[in-house]
């Protein structure tokens, strides 16, 4: 019966997790995955979860089946932190719990593949991996659109909007708002300008992935490009994740919101948004978004997370200030600005997937075959060792 099955190369990311776990180095450095941690190296149960935690357990109350469509409490505080003062109406807006920042993803992909004719999403290149994985499973094509220089380690912006610019009225195009994953490299905002002025004037329709909100400058400017299209009118997806931001990475909490220009429409778009989850998992978890419910609802608690999603992404900065600072003395004919000029949790370094092996191999620091590193995983007992490694390498 499943002789025809061919086997699963496995995950690229996921599956160097598991070599890093195995390994048995004592000063072995992981930046591969992409989740925050600490100073100390260790992954943080953010104070203001836990109290929100706390609280939820001296109430209890049953876990019964969520609606299709989530939590309420959870649903409003998302579209609230999303769109604060552009907050559009509910005739406007439909907002859908999922299974993190994927399943909103996978939510969204099945929805356009049902209603819309485009048998192509345009994404950036390169771009997460499985952003592929998840649209052409839902039976689309993905083509790429420039988005990374490797000459100048920034951005592509001519040749971006060259191609954007000749995609047929209607394309879906993947963007993210903020922290490109994996480069970092985000538009500047004059940059985003330009580029919704394009969206606008072509019909396209846009997707944003919002993993990182805060972790760029800040919990309000990274949404800009997000807000802008609700002010000019431009429908598009909105998926996003409080894995990252809240450290809640195993509640698998997200969600997906769809901006409808023309009032009324939002009550069907959600109406087919809860036949499409029906269809796939029927209903959300619970205590994820019970959790950041409470904390986004009550001021004192959010106004504690909002201090503590900025310190985590001054301690990201940090990070990549120390590590480009060591690799400018370790390597003086090489410049790492670069770095400095990336946002979020990740850092795309240059190196070559030869130059990758062999920082595994021989020193014990894991990062992705396309010379990704996560920043986040850096602090102040390995960034020097992780430096003089990446300078050997370097060095040939």
């Amino acid at each position: 019966m499943f002789s025809h099955l061919p086997p699963y190369a496995g995950d690229p990311i996921l599956s160097l997790m598991e070599h890093y776990l195995r390994d048995e180095r004592a000063g072995k450095v992981n930046l591969s995955i992409g989740i925050y941690a600490d100073g100390h190296g260790a992954i943080p149960v953010l104070p203001s979860v836990r109290t929100a935690d706390v609280e939820l357990a001296g109430a209890p109350a049953p876990y019964t089946y969520l609606p299709m469509e989530g939590h309420a409490a959870y649903r409003q505080a998302v579209a609230a932190l999303l769109f604060g003062d552009d907050l559009p109406g509910a005739e406007h807006l439909a907002v859908v719990q999922t299974l993190g920042g994927s399943g909103a993803l996978k939510v969204g992909a099945d929805l356009i593949a049902r209603f819309f004719p485009q048998p192509t999403v345009w994404i950036p290149d390169p771009t997460w991996d499985n952003h592929i994985g998840i649209f052409e499973g839902a039976g689309f094509k993905t083509e790429r659109y420039p988005y990374y220089d490797a000459q100048t380690k920034g951005l592509a912006f001519d040749a971006m909007l060259a191609k954007l610019e000749s995609l047929p009225r209607g394309a879906v195009v993947l963007l993210h708002p903020c922290c490109h994953n994996p480069t970092g490299v985000d538009p500047l905002r004059e940059q985003w300008a330009q580029i919704i002025d394009l969206i606008e004037h072509r019909g396209l329709l846009p997707f944003f992935d919002l993993a990182y909100q805060g972790f760029a400058e800040s919990l309000e400017q990274d949404v800009w490009p997000v807000r802008e299209c609700v002010r000019r009118g431009i429908a598009f997806f909105l998926s996003n994740s409080f894995s990252k931001i809240f450290s809640l990475y195993g509640e698998r909490v997200g969600a997906l919101s769809v901006f409808c220009p023309e009032a009324g429409q939002a009550a069907n778009v959600l109406g087919q948004l809860k036949l499409t989850v029906r269809r796939n998992y029927s209903s959300p978890p619970m205590h994820g978004a019970l959790i950041v419910a409470r904390v986004l609802g009550d001021a004192t608690l959010r106004a504690q997370w909002q201090a503590e999603v900025e310190q985590m992404r001054v301690r990201v900065r940090d990070m990549r200030i120390k590590l480009s600072e060591q690799l400018k003395s370790a390597v003086p004919d090489h410049d790492f600005s670069f770095l400095l000029r990336q946002h979020g949790m990740f850092g795309y370094t240059g190196l070559s997937a030869a130059q990758v092996d062999r920082l595994r191999e021989e020193f014990g620091v894991y990062a992705v075959h396309s010379g990704r590193i996560c920043v986040a995983g850096l602090n102040d007992s390995n960034v020097a060792r992780v430096a003089e490694a990446m300078a050997e390498v370097l060095r040939g």
